[in-house]
C-alpha cells in the first residue's frame, strides 16, 4: 500500500496489509466490483466529451483578449513544468471547425467547453471593455455545434481569471468578484442564451481554492495558507448563487435552460467497513471535498464535520475558525441554487485516520487523514491517479443519499499518461472508460439520477502546472509542430462504440470493439512514425548539412580571400625579387 500524505507529492511507503471488507455489503452495491455489468443506458443518455478554453484555445494575447492569472503564472518561469505555457496550446482558437469535425466524427450528443471571461472582458469588468471578436468566436462556435445536432454545455469559469482582476482586487479573495462574475455571466446569457441551455458556473472550485490561493501550485500562485483558500472558496459560493438568482430573475422564463456547478471529488473507502472509527474517517473525508461546496448549496451551511474540526485546530492555534461563517440570510440565499450536480471523478483512495496530526494549520492537517493507495490498482504515470472504477458507483451513491438524488452530468472523467513518445493505442485508456462507464451503468440501475457522461478529454492539452508533461486526450495532438495536428488513439474508436450502442449489449459484440480499436490504431500508429521517421530525417540532414553549409559560408567569406590575398602577396614580392635580379 502507498500513503499519500496531506501534503500534494508527499508519498512513502506504509508496510500494512489492507483487510478489506467485500463490496457486498454495502446495501447499495450488491455487485462485487469485480463483475461486468452488459446493459444499456436509459434512451436519451447524452454522451460527450470535454475541454477548456485556457487548455486549448491557445491565442493568448489576439483577437482583442486580455491576459488571464494563467497567462500571468505560466510567464513567470518555474511555475510550470519545462516552463510550459499556454500561449498556444493546441490552437483550437484556429483550429475549432477541425475540432468540431473530431466531434462529428465521435458522434458525440455534447460537447463541454469553457468561456474565456478575459476573452470577452479584457479587464474582467463588464462597464469597461467588450470585446465583440470574442463574442463573435463563441457565437460561432455554438452556432456551429448545434448544425452539426450536437449540444453545447458551456461552463463559465474554468481557472481563467482575468490578470486585472487579480491585480486591482486580489481575485477570489475579494468578495467584488461576485459582482463583476454576475456582470460577466449575464453577459453570457444575453448572448448565448437562446440556444446554449446548460450552464455550468464553476468547473472544480477545490482546486481554485486550495491550489489557487493555499498552496500557490495553481495560478494566481499565492500561498496564504489554508484561510486564504477558505475564504476563496466562501466568495466562489456566493458567486455561484448569484448567478443563479440573476438567471432565475431575469432569464429562466425565456431561455429554460439550467444552472449547475461542477464539483470534483475521489471516493473516500474505509479500509475496514465494520469499524465505525474507519466509516468516520472516510465520511470526513468526503465532506472536506465534496461537502466542502455540496453541502453549503443544497443544505445552507458547511459540514457540521468541516466546521468541528476546522474550528478545534483553530483553537488550539488560539485563533477563530479560519472556516468563513455564513449568515442566516445567506444560508438561504445559497441553498437549493443548483439546478444539476456536474461531477468530475477520476480515482479512489482508502481512507485512514492519521497516527499523529501536524501541528502546522493547512487544509490538509484540518481532515486529519491519510490517503492509501493499493498497489494493485492499474497506474497511469500520473501521479495520484489510480483505475479504480468500484469507487465511481459509490461516489455516485453518496450523492444520491447526501443531497437527494439530484439530477447529475458527469462532467469529467478520464485517464492520462506520461509517455516521452507517442502512444496511439491507449489499452489502458480503454480498460479505464469501459470500467468506470459500466460502473456509472450500476449506479443507474442503483437509482442515481445520471443523465449525461463527458469523456475527459477530446484532445491532449495544456495540463495547467505540468504543461504538456501529461495527456488525457482522446486525441493525441502533436505540439512540436506548428499546425498541432491531431491524430486519433484507440480510445476514440472504442468510445464511438459505446456511443453508438449506448453502452454495452453483450459480452461478445463489446470483446470485438478492443479488437477493432486495436486494428485501426495500430494503422494509424503506422501514420504517426512515418510522419515522426520523416521529421527524424529532416532533422539528421540539418544536422549534417547545417555544418556543411558553415564551412562552405567559412571557406567562401573567410578561407577564400585568405588565399586570394596571400597570392597576391607572394606574387608581389617574387616580382620584386625578379626586378631587383634583372637590375
Amino acid at each position: 500500500m502507498v500513503m499519500r500524505t496531506g501534503v500534494p507529492g508527499g508519498w512513502c511507503l506504509l508496510g500494512l496489509t489492507l483487510v478489506l471488507t467485500s463490496a457486498e455489503e454495502f446495501s447499495w452495491a450488491r455487485q462485487s466490483p469485480g463483475s461486468f455489468y452488459y446493459s444499456t443506458f436509459p434512451k436519451g443518455f447524452l454522451w460527450g466529451v470535454g475541454s477548456s478554453a485556457c487548455q486549448t484555445e491557445g491565442a493568448w494575447n489576439k483577437a482583442g483578449k486580455g491576459p488571464s492569472i494563467w497567462d500571468a503564472f505560466g510567464h513567470q518561469g518555474g511555475k510550470v513544468s519545462m516552463n510550459h505555457t499556454a500561449d498556444s496550446a493546441c490552437e483550437s482558437y484556429n483550429k475549432i471547425k477541425d475540432d468540431i469535425q473530431l466531434l462529428k466524427e465521435l458522434k458525440v450528443s455534447h460537447y463541454s467547453f469553457s468561456i474565456s471571461w478575459p476573452r470577452l472582458l479584457p479587464t474582467g469588468i463588464k462597464a469597461e471593455k467588450v470585446n465583440q471578436e470574442g463574442l463573435r468566436f463563441y457565437n460561432d462556435t455554438i452556432n456551429a455545434l448545434l448544425a452539426n445536432k450536437i449540444i453545447p454545455i458551456v461552463t463559465l469559469y474554468y481557472w481563467d481569471l482575468p490578470q486585472a482582476l487579480q491585480q486591482r482586487y486580489g481575485g477570489w479573495q475579494n468578495i467584488s468578484m461576485t459582482r463583476y462574475f454576475k456582470d460577466y455571466a449575464d453577459l453570457c446569457f444575453e448572448n448565448f442564451g437562446d440556444r446554449v441551455k446548460h450552464w455550468i458556473t464553476f468547473n472544480n472550485p477545490w482546486a481554485i481554492a486550495e491550489e489557487g490561493y493555499e498552496t500557490g501550485r495553481h495560478a494566481p500562485g499565492l500561498k496564504l495558507g489554508s484561510g486564504g483558500a477558505y475564504k476563496a472558496a466562501h466568495h466562489i459560493i456566493k458567486a455561484h448563487a448569484e448567478v443563479w438568482h440573476s438567471y432565475q430573475k431575469k432569464w429562466r422564463r425565456r431561455q429554460q435552460g439550467l444552472v449547475g456547478i461542477s464539483l470534483h471529488s475521489a471516493w473516500g473507502e474505509p479500509i475496514d467497513l465494520g469499524s465505525k472509527a474507519d466509516v468516520e474517517v472516510a465520511e470526513r473525508y468526503m465532506q472536506f471535498s465534496l461537502g466542502w461546496f455540496a453541502n453549503p448549496l443544497y443544505h445552507g451551511d458547511y459540514p457540521g464535520v468541516m466546521k468541528e474540526y476546522v474550528g478545534r485546530k483553530s483553537a488550539e492555534h488560539g485563533t477563530p475558525s479560519r472556516l468563513p461563517a455564513f449568515s442566516v440570510q445567506e444560508k438561504h440565499y445559497v441553498k437549493g441554487t443548483v439546478d444539476f450536480l456536474g461531477v468530475g471523478h477520476f480515482t479512489t483512495y482508502y481512507i485512514s485516520q492519521k497516527s499523529h496530526p501536524p501541528p502546522r494549520l493547512s487544509y490538509f492537517t484540518d481532515r486529519n487523514l491519510v490517503e492509501l493507495v493499493d498497489p494493485q490498482w492499474p497506474d497511469s504515470g500520473s501521479r495520484g491517479l489510480h483505475s479504480v472504477p468500484w469507487g465511481f458507483r459509490r461516489l455516485l451513491n453518496f450523492i444520491k443519499v447526501q443531497y437527494g438524488n439530484p439530477l447529475v452530468y458527469v462532467t469529467e472523467n478520464g485517464i492520462s499518461e506520461r509517455l516521452p513518445c507517442a502512444q496511439l493505442c491507449d489499452e489502458w485508456r480503454i480498460d479505464y472508460l469501459k470500467g468506470y462507464i459500466d460502473e456509472m451503468l450500476k449506479a443507474i440501475k442503483d437509482g442515481v439520477n445520471v443523465r449525461g457522461y463527458t469523456a475527459w478529454s477530446l484532445l491532449d492539452k495544456f495540463e495547467w502546472n505540468r504543461g504538456y508533461s501529461e495527456r488525457f486526450g482522446l486525441y493525441y495532438v502533436d505540439f512540436q509542430h506548428l499546425n498541432k495536428p491531431r491524430y486519433p488513439k484507440a480510445s476514440v474508436h472504442y468510445y464511438k462504440k459505446i456511443i453508438k450502442a449506448n453502452g454495452f449489449p453483450n459480452a461478445k459484440e463489446v470483446a470485438s470493439w478492443h479488437h477493432q480499436a486495436a486494428d485501426i490504431c495500430s494503422s494509424s500508429s503506422q501514420l504517426l512514425v512515418t510522419e515522426d521517421q520523416r521529421k527524424t530525417a529532416a532533422k539528421m540532414l540539418r544536422l549534417i548539412h547545417e555544418p556543411l553549409a558553415t564551412h562552405m559560408e567559412m571557406v567562401t567569406e573567410i578561407v577564400v580571400p585568405t588565399v586570394f590575398t596571400l597570392c597576391i602577396l607572394i606574387g608581389a614580392i617574387l616580382l620584386l625579387l625578379l626586378l631587383r635580379k634583372h637590375h
